[in-house]
């Protein structure tokens, strides 16, 4: 009997050890002086990068705690009131310690999750890298003070070494942890900054686990992924419509001439207002020979938006909802601006992100 009781003993232990966490629960500590009562609030963003306010805690005794359950791996930040900084930290089932200083949230010591310790070591790391950043940065401000153009050129050319060895230790990173959920973050990084080909962040995603790309995250890739084939060079532009200025609705497919250049723009985008003059002089050049444009503002204030149109002369189409990257923005995975898609006359994208004078050169190479 003894010996049966130990045995459904070891069965409960190795279960417990094996079965998944229902949910979540964090334990903080805070040093220095805080008051208790502080509150303590974990956030997320939503689709548009705003923060949003998941849960409230409070601080008693310099302890604050969380629990609830988290559907799938999720990066979070915990705000202190009154503090400066936040932590970033990772929700996911299971229990999360950490231990902060007040006067330096960013650089808590957080454990106890798979995801939490892969963040931990990726931190660890990135900020190495940051701190020979910045002592580079202040060695060349010292040679600049001084005109020591041989050790500033020295200097630059270590910046940009290192530089490489950052984007390659990402690049790394993401290789040897595709179950990380801090590698989906990376990949979604690159595919925005457009800093590799879309060919190889496909390859990235693909090889990362499919519990990580269960997460938000690793859907929106997928997502922008998806939408980047659906607005490549060959494919037809996805029709849309939204108000112009004096508040009629306005189709792309109404516009279109024998050349389009579909231009995201807005009126607080400096890039953008610096290229308008060429866009300008383009569109004054070719519009008798078949050229159109359509202006898609990502303006939030309806005035900004009408005030830029008349500053800038921009005299052809313009629509907008008025509601900075939205839905227009997402359609054609636009997630910077200036941001533009030149048209042929059926409405198929022959070229994309052209400014400067190699704007003007593809639209005299289709109209001339």
């Amino acid at each position: 009997m003894k010996r049966i009781l130990l045995v459904l003993v070891a069965i409960i232990a190795l279960t417990s050890c094996n079965s998944t966490p229902e949910g979540f629960s964090i334990a903080g500590t805070l040093s220095g002086d805080l008051e208790d009562g502080t509150l303590v609030f974990l956030k997320t963003t939503d689709g548009k990068n705003t923060l949003v306010e998941v849960d409230t805690a409070t601080v008693a005794e310099g302890k604050f705690a969380f629990t609830g359950t988290a559907t799938a791996p999720e990066l979070h930040y915990l705000f202190v009131d009154k503090l400066r900084g936040n932590i970033p930290v990772v929700l996911e089932n299971g229990e999360i310690k950490i231990s902060a200083q007040k006067d330096s949230l960013g650089y808590a010591k957080i454990k106890g999750t798979v995801q939490n310790d892969l963040f931990a070591t990726y931190l660890k790391d990135s900020r190495a890298l940051s701190s020979k950043a910045q002592s580079i940065n202040e060695d060349m401000r010292a040679a600049s003070l001084a005109r020591d153009t041989s050790s500033m050129t020295s200097l630059r050319d270590e910046y940009f070494e290192l530089q490489e060895e950052a984007k390659n230790y990402e690049l790394d990173y993401v290789k040897n942890n595709p179950n990380a959920l801090i590698s989906a973050l990376i990949i979604d990084k690159v595919l925005t900054t457009k800093s590799l080909p879309e060919n190889e962040v496909q390859e990235m995603f693909d090889a990362l686990t499919q519990e990580i790309k269960d997460t938000q995250v690793g859907q929106d890739i997928k997502e922008k992924l998806e939408k980047s084939k659906s607005t490549a060079i060959g494919a037809k532009a996805p029709n849309f419509s939204a108000p112009t200025p004096t508040g009629e609705n306005l189709a792309l497919n109404e516009v279109l001439g024998k050349v389009t250049i579909l231009d995201f723009w807005a009126a607080w985008c400096k890039p953008c207002r610096a290229e308008n003059p060429n866009v300008v002089k383009v569109y004054n050049k070719y519009h008798d020979k078949g050229l159109n444009i359509l202006g898609v503002s990502l303006d939030k204030r309806a005035e900004d938006w009408k005030k830029a149109i008349i500053d800038d002369g921009l005299v052809w189409n313009h629509v907008s909802n008025v509601d900075y990257f939205d839905e227009i923005a997402s359609l054609y995975g636009v997630n910077a601006i200036p941001a533009t898609f030149i048209l042929d006359e059926n409405g198929t994208i022959i070229a994309k992100n052209l400014r400067g004078p190699a704007l003007e050169e593809k639209i005299a190479e289709l109209l001339q």
